[in-house]
């Protein structure tokens, strides 16, 4: 047994993990498999979430090093985001407790479907940068710590909104917004993960195992990114953003689903 698992489901969440990360360095949305591979292999929600994110901290690191090698980053626009979402991400993970959980999951399977339809329909996005909206230092002001605040409180779709801001706001290309978008997923995942650690509730030995199979995916995955492009990123942002809204109101419980049902009758 290592960290409470047996040898054979160890291999089978790092194969998990592997490819997630390679989903993750494109797209985003490499919770949808990680996270359930988790809980189904017997860990309960809060070590499931905190384990989760060392492995997502994994991918990320590994994404943002595959992305800067190829000088897709452009660190004084960067930099300041990503610190931005990190210290936003512990305020998020301290305040878990304060916010109303139930707007958050009836809120984002809407924000979800919406960024899905932009990037589905929106004729300006390509590799190629735009003109900026805002400067990346009211971005580092404002969407960043937002996002990264969201991250540390709840976290589904927080590639998607980077993801999105960045586009949409500094008018990067796909490529290089995606390749933002890592470095500040990066941030915001260390930050809350620093909490999980000093809580105690991150299982290590399999966490760590599972970082360093989305540290390999993730290789991969930046590299049919570059290679591929648009092509590739913005088909997979709307299928994973549309998934993970899937997701979040498969959940009975979740607010949103209730009441449409409730309205339909059902």
């Amino acid at each position: 047994m290592i960290g409470g698992v047996d040898a054979g489901t160890l291999a089978g969440l790092f194969g998990v993990a592997v490819v997630a990360g390679c989903f993750d360095a494109i797209a985003g949305g490499g919770g949808l498999l990680t996270l359930p591979a988790l809980l189904l292999a017997g860990f309960d929600p809060v070590s499931a979430i905190a384990t989760n994110k060392l492995q997502s901290s994994g991918g990320s690191v590994s994404a943002s090093i595959a992305f800067a090698r190829r000088g897709l980053i452009r660190w004084p626009e960067a930099i300041p985001a990503a610190l931005a979402a990190g210290g936003a991400s512990v305020v998020g993970a301290l305040c878990v407790s304060l916010l109303p959980k139930s707007a958050l999951d009836a809120m984002v399977p809407v924000l979800l479907v919406g960024i899905a339809l932009y990037f589905a329909t929106a004729r300006r996005i390509s590799n190629e940068d735009a003109t900026a909206r805002i400067t990346p230092k009211q971005f580092a002001m404002t969407l960043a710590p937002a996002v990264g605040f969201y991250d540390g409180v709840f976290g589904p779709g927080a590639g998607s909104f980077y993801m999105i801001g960045f586009v949409t706001l500094l008018g990067l290309g796909v490529v290089r917004a995606t390749a933002h978008t890592k470095l500040s997923n990066a941030a915001s995942n260390l930050g809350s993960l620093a909490l999980f650690a000093a809580q105690g509730v991150v299982v290590w030995p399999v966490g760590l195992a599972m970082a360093l199979g989305a540290f390999i995916g993730a290789q991969a995955g930046s590299a049919l990114a570059v290679k591929l492009g648009a092509r590739l990123i913005r088909p997979l942002l709307v299928v994973i953003a549309c998934a993970m809204a899937v997701r979040l109101l498969s959940d009975p419980a979740n607010p949103l689903r209730r009441a449409v049902l409730g309205f339909l009758g059902f």
